[in-house]
């Protein structure tokens, strides 16, 4: 059983992961700035928020990462001034240069989610992606959250791991680790180096994510910072099954010798999934099954 941290060190041990990983974040996790990251996030704002989404003249993303979400959004036109904040500087470094390249412009603030450095009523969306489930205090994180935003004000966080979802996806996970060196054998690869240590991201992946959810826990943080229309929806069932598949075969192997075909067949196969998804399953199961939960929710106006 490993030791319990404490919150701070939870704090320390993120800095640090989210530092090394921004240098080969977005080619781990396929993160894209065209069409198809357009496309995507923009479905997952539709999808938190159960409606089409309006115009939101100023914003503000916690655990900003890369940004995937921000800068997309900014592209689709749905956000005007946007800051992004992040506990590490090495991703606010990262989603600079993108922002850079895609001649975006963003404010960038290392800033840690319990201690926002902004004023009142500063913002008209606080949002996020996958970054609930790293932060210690959840509730004080959601205090912040209220305080920022401006009365009639949104938060929204989508890509929150599902407690009973994340339970789900070991099964993926256990039948392609039997079968891998099948696998390795069946594509001509041969087993992924070993490195004395392994890498250090990897090796702090079982410190940094310290919450998995029951959609009833986020409802219930979100209403009792002050928050209303509080909805928790989910999203991925079978695309998790197949993308947690390939990841963790992937992960057993020399990635040169990955062959492209079967890289393509992963990549579309996960996007079909997706889509089968969103068309068939979504909206007919409950959200605790999916692998992400999403949260929307609205600061009540001012009297």
């Amino acid at each position: 059983m490993p030791p319990t941290l404490s919150a701070d060190e939870i704090r320390e041990a993120n800095t640090r992961y989210h530092d090394v990983a921004a240098g080969h974040y977005d080619s781990k996790w396929g993160i894209d700035f065209g069409e198809l990251g357009l496309s995507q996030v923009t479905a997952k704002l539709r999808k938190a928020l159960g409606h089409e989404p309006g115009h939101y003249a100023r914003s503000l993303e916690i655990g900003a990462g890369t940004g995937y979400f921000t800068l997309n959004l900014l592209r689709a036109g749905l956000i005007g001034q946007a800051t992004c904040s992040d506990i590490s500087p090495g991703m606010l470094e990262t989603l600079a240069d993108n922002a850079r390249r895609l001649e975006l412009e963003v404010r960038t603030e290392p800033a840690d989610a319990e201690r926002l450095p902004f004023a009142d009523g500063s913002f008209d969306l606080v949002l996020g992606h996958a970054v609930l489930h790293h932060i210690p205090d959840l509730p004080r994180a959601f205090a912040e959250f209220e305080r920022v935003l401006a009365p009639g004000g949104t938060v929204l966080f989508a890509g929150e791991p599902s407690r009973y979802g994340d339970r789900l996806a070991n099964v993926p996970k256990r039948f392609a680790s039997a079968v891998a060196p099948l696998w390795r054998r069946a594509i001509g690869a041969g087993p992924a180096p070993s490195s004395e240590g392994g890498e250090p991201d990897v090796a702090l992946e079982g410190v940094v994510d310290v919450h998995a959810f029951a959609p009833s826990e986020l409802s219930r943080v979100a209403r009792a910072a002050g928050f209303s229309d509080v909805r928790v929806s989910g999203e991925e069932l079978l695309a998790n099954w197949f993308g947690w598949t390939n990841r963790t075969l992937e992960a057993t192997a020399n990635p040169e010798e990955v062959p492209w075909a079967w890289r393509l067949y992963a990549y579309r196969g996960y996007l079909a999934l997706q889509e089968l998804d969103r068309r068939l399953l979504e909206s007919r199961l409950p959200p605790a099954i999916f692998y992400n939960l999403m949260l929307a929710a609205r600061k009540p106006s001012a009297a």
